[in-house]
C-alpha cells in the first residue's frame, strides 16, 4: 500500500459501491474500505497523526467527476 491524499480517500469512502468499517483500539483508529472482499484503502489515526493508504491501481476505484 502507498500513501494517498485525504481527498482521494474520502472519494473512495463516499462511493456507494464500496463498504467501509471502523475500528478503535485505545489511541489508534482505523477505517478500512473494501470493494467486494478486497481491501482497497485504509486510514490510520494514531494520536495526532493521520495517514491514508491505498493499493496500487486504486485510481480505477475513484469516482469520475462530471
Amino acid at each position: 500500500m502507498k500513501l494517498i491524499m485525504k481527498t482521494e480517500f474520502e472519494d473512495l469512502r463516499l462511493n456507494e459501491a464500496h463498504q467501509f468499517e471502523t475500528d478503535s483500539n485505545g489511541d489508534k483508529q482505523t477505517v478500512k474500505i473494501y470493494h467486494g472482499d478486497n481491501l482497497i484503502a485504509k486510514k490510520i489515526k494514531l494520536k495526532k497523526s493521520i495517514r491514508y493508504f491505498a493499493i496500487e491501481g486504486y485510481q480505477q476505484y475513484l469516482t469520475t467527476l462530471h
